[in-house]
């Protein structure tokens, strides 16, 4: 792909016209940062190291945090990087990279959360049959379809970008390697390309939410016939936090990529891409630790652990 173009490199232009504040961003959004991992490494080594925590849901939750944690980790550290640095170049094939594994990243993560709104219409709906609709294999194989459908999506749209000749400018007004930013340099005029993108795009984002919409019409309709106040709030609170998770990838996601290049705005779009690409992964593990009882009480458990542990010592 490099040979047909003049582009060998990228410039991030990223937060670059706010001067002295990127020093005050750095430090924001590294902390962020540290937190986000801390997060999800601690709800991945709580499900795996806690018994309780083996089923189904929590399975589809250590995925999706390990997931968003890799997604953090492609985009984070450079941006970290560019705020404290004049030379904020990225190679042709770094930049495809790292759109690569974004898109990856990013749409496993849009599959995982369908998949998991499966999991509760089938917890709720069905749950005499639960133990048969959810078996371990069935997990393991909706898991490995999530990851491979990703990446594979996400390899047609990054060849659908990079295929095309870039021979003008090479400085990209977003802080890392995203679609509508870096196929506006194109030299050449992409109709067929973007269609394909905004298609595989909507495929990503309406059809799983649309899925889940209907999962939750059911699993709503099934709470309201529970005779008691207690047994609705159990139930509606084992689905909110999935929700609160689905309405703020979703709703930022769709806002950015339904829609046509030609529409990009460069500062809404990197606000916008600022809340999924960070408060969405830093809201995962918060919410799942803050509104979960079987989570903090795991928490707790392994705090106690290491508390004894370190006592022996």
């Amino acid at each position: 792909m490099a040979n047909s173009s003049f582009v060998t490199e990228f410039l991030l232009l990223g937060f670059s016209s706010l001067g002295e504040l990127q020093l005050v961003l750095f430090v924001v959004f590294f902390s962020l940062y540290l937190i986000i991992l801390s997060g999800n490494i601690t709800i991945i080594s709580v499900i795996l190291l806690d018994r309780s925590l083996h089923t189904p849901m929590y399975f589809f939750l250590c995925i999706l945090s390990i997931s968003e944690t890799l997604y953090t980790i492609v985009i984070l550290p450079k941006m970290l990087i560019n705020l404290l640095s004049v030379l904020r170049t990225l190679s042709f094939l770094s930049c495809a990279t790292q759109m690569f594994f974004f898109l990856g990243f990013a749409v496993t993560n849009c599959l995982l959360l369908g998949v998991m709104g499966y999991d509760r219409y089938a917890a709720i709906c069905q749950p005499l049959h639960y133990p048969i609709l959810m078996r371990w294999r069935v997990c393991g194989q909706l898991a490995v379809t999530c990851i491979v459908s990703g990446f594979l999506i996400s390899l047609v749209g990054t060849t659908l970008v990079f295929s095309l000749p870039f021979c003008g400018s090479n400085k990209v007004n977003h802080y890392f390697c995203d679609i509508s930013p870096v196929i506006r340099l194109a030299c050449a005029d992409s109709p067929i390309n973007e269609l394909i993108i905004f298609i595989c795009g909507a495929l990503v984002l309406v059809v799983p939410f649309i899925f889940i919409c209907v999962s939750y019409g059911f699993i709503v309709h099934t709470i309201l016939r529970i005779p008691s106040a207690e047994g609705k709030r159990k139930a509606f609170s084992t689905c909110a936090s999935h929700l609160t998770v689905v309405i703020v990838h979703y709703g930022c996601a769709s806002s950015v990529y339904l829609r046509p290049s030609a529409k990009y705005t460069s500062g809404k779009d990197r606000l916008v891409t600022v809340t999924y690409t960070i408060i969405t992964p830093l809201l995962n593990p918060m919410v799942y630790s803050l509104r979960n009882k079987d989570v903090q009480m795991a928490i707790w458990k392994m705090i106690g652990k290491t508390g004894l542990s370190l006592k022996t010592l």
